[in-house]
Formats: structure tokens, sequence, C-alpha cells
């Protein structure tokens, strides 16, 4: 069998989970350890991720996501290098995904490793969710193929990658990349080099704010997390947050802003400048025909309608529409 074209560096959990995504898409995946071990050390790490693996599998198994009987075919898909073995692997990978710990040290020892390795056209695709892609360039050669990609836990599960690229990322590493994730099923999102990505940025704030009202006796644990799950979190997965701002009017978010800025916190709850700028413009979205996006030429009663139908669609997921009471 010819080596994988696909390489995860650091046999971890986010190196698993990435492993099974492409495995479960029905690609070879080779998971990489790039730290030398005894023959009873290596031999207790492989048995650990090829066991966690397969959990994993038998996990989705028991959920009706995988036949039963197709869990070992699949995770036999994925091949656990040694250290010994690592060079070869990589210099066959036409992608690999850096997924050491997060330290500087670590990555610029794992990613000399990689570029000494790898052949010069392979994309090198870091996982880290807190060190900046601009930060790695200095680690590698050849940095037109460097680029982030943030994996969201579980990596086989959660299908959103937020890739993040540096000035000088080529765009056919973009592309590329961004093929071979929708390729297993996955959706990407292009954000710039900044602390948080999109979605851990936004997430930090709502979790921030939860452990908040919990300490301040606001509201239980458990009412929290009803609220987000049959409340926030249920509407944002019908329509995108910014979506939403438009949808409900910049004029409403305006004014929540400016009272929870002045009775809460000015810190956490003063608005971006851009949002008193489009108040003072009159865009103020759906209802003004602009806003965050252009409505210009828009069906809204057929956009009212598909964000409605959307909204219902979640609660049927969730189970929780109720039909109408007819007699």
């Amino acid at each position: 069998m010819n080596a994988p074209a696909i390489a995860c560096v650091g046999a971890g959990r986010m190196g698993r989970g990435i492993a099974i995504a492409f495995a479960y898409a029905g690609q070879p995946v080779a998971l990489i350890d790039l730290k030398p071990r005894s023959d009873a050390d290596w031999q207790r790490l492989s048995a650990d991720a090829i066991g966690e693996i397969t959990a994993s599998l038998q996990a989705l198994a028991k959920l009706g996501a995988v036949p039963a009987d197709a869990v070992e075919r699949i995770a036999s898909r994925v091949s656990i290098v040694r250290n010994d073995d690592a060079d070869a692997a990589l210099a066959a990978a036409q992608t690999i995904f850096e997924g050491v710990p997060e330290t500087l040290e670590a990555k610029r020892e794992a990613l000399a490793r990689v570029c000494a390795a790898a052949d010069a056209g392979a994309i090198i695709a870091s996982t880290t969710s807190t060190i900046l892609v601009t930060d790695l360039i200095p680690m590698v050669n050849h940095p037109e193929r460097l680029i982030n990609a943030h994996w969201l836990n579980p990596a086989y599960i959660i299908p959103l990658v937020e890739l993040s690229a540096h000035d000088g990322t080529s765009t056919e590493v973009r592309e590329r990349l961004a093929a071979l994730l929708h390729g297993i099923g996955k959706t990407t999102v292009m954000c710039g080099p900044t602390p948080g990505y999109i979605v851990p940025r936004l997430q930090a704030l709502i979790m921030n704010e939860a452990a908040r009202m919990v300490d301040e006796g606001v509201a239980t644990a458990e009412d929290i997390d009803i609220a987000t799950r049959q409340g926030l979190g249920l509407r944002f997965a019908a329509i995108g947050v910014v979506e939403f701002i438009d949808f409900g009017g910049n004029d409403i978010l305006y004014h929540a802003s400016r009272y929870m800025s002045r009775t809460l916190s000015a810190e956490r709850y003063t608005a971006p400048p851009v949002v008193d700028r489009m108040m003072a413009e009159g865009r103020n979205g759906l209802k003004s025909g602009a806003g965050f996006y252009d409505y210009a030429g828009k069906d809204i009663p057929a956009y009212r309608l598909d964000v409605l139908d959307r909204t219902l669609g979640m609660l049927r997921h969730a189970g929780l529409f109720k039909p109408p009471v007819l007699d």
C-alpha cells in the first residue's frame, strides 16, 4: 500500500480526531508521533491511540452513524507511525496537519522536522487554537504553503474548520486545503490572523458571561443551559449572528448595548464603532434595506419565510416543535 497523502503530526486528541475524520470519509491517513520513545512506551501510545479511535467509532456505531461491522475497517485506514518512521511518512504526505502541544517550543521543533522531511509542495496546516499563523512563519521554509486550520472538537463530528492564512499564503494552498476539507464533508471559513479565530472569540465571551451570571446568582447553571439550548443556541443554529443583527435591526442592538453598558459593564457592552456608524447612517438591516448585508432587489417576504423555515427545522430537530391545538 502507498503511504497516505494525509498526515497528522502529533498523536494526541486533536490528531486522533482529524485522523478519524479522514478515515470516516474513506481516506487513509498517517498519525505521526515525533517523540522518541522506548519500545514499551511506543506500544502503550499506539495501543491508546488505536483504542481511542476504535472507541470513538464504536460510539458512532451505537448511535447509528456507522455500521457496526465497519468500525474496524474504518479504523484500519489510520496508520500509527513511530518517530523512527516519521520522515518517510512526512515525505509522502501532500497535506500535513500539525497538532503538537500549544507551545512555541513544541511548534518550532515539530515544524523544523516537518520542513526537513516534507516535499516542498506539501501543505503545512497548523491546528493551533492559540498561536497566530504569522507567529509560525519563521518556523517554516516555503512559508507560502503555511496556513492554520482550526478544527472544532470533536473534529470528526463538527463540520466547521476555520482557516487562517497570512499574507504570503498562496491562493493555491488556500484552495487546495479548502477543496480537501470539502471533500470529506467539512465546511470552511476564512479569517485573518487574529487571536480566537471566529468561533472561540465568540464563545469565550458567551461562556465567561454565563459563568459570571452563575457567580452573581442571576440564574442557575441549569437554567442558563436550558436558555442556551432552547433559545440562544437554537436561534443561532438557524440564523447567523451577523444575519441576526440585520434581521432584528441594528437599532435594537444599538439601544440594548447602550442600556447594558450603563447598567452592567461599559467594558463588556459598549457597542463597536460600526454599530454607532450604521445607526447614524440609518443602515438598520432588513427594515431599512441595508445593514451588514445589502437587501436591494431581495424578495423580502420569501427571505422571511426562509428564516422561519430554518427555525422550524431546528425546533423539529430538537424535538421542541409543538403542533397547534385544533379542537
